[in-house]
């Protein structure tokens, strides 16, 4: 993936978060941790503080669907 990603990519970033962390199960993971992950990923250039509940919620759906997809 090569494209800036933002707070409105939920999708590529679920599959970015899946990609760097294959065996965590995205519901474990706290919002603290998650926002960290993602302002931490390379193509990320969103503002870090412009995440909300929201935004974090869709992207952990993007993310546990991957995993789902993963497990089976």
């Amino acid at each position: 993936m090569s494209h800036d990603l933002t707070w409105q990519d939920s999708e590529d970033i679920g599959i970015r978060l899946h990609e760097e962390h294959p065996d965590v199960d995205p519901l474990t993971v706290r919002f603290t941790d998650m926002h960290a992950w993602i302002v931490a990923l390379p193509e990320f250039t969103g503002d870090p503080k412009a995440s909300d509940e929201k935004k974090l919620e869709a992207i952990q759906m993007a993310w546990h669907e991957e995993y789902q997809d993963a497990q089976s």
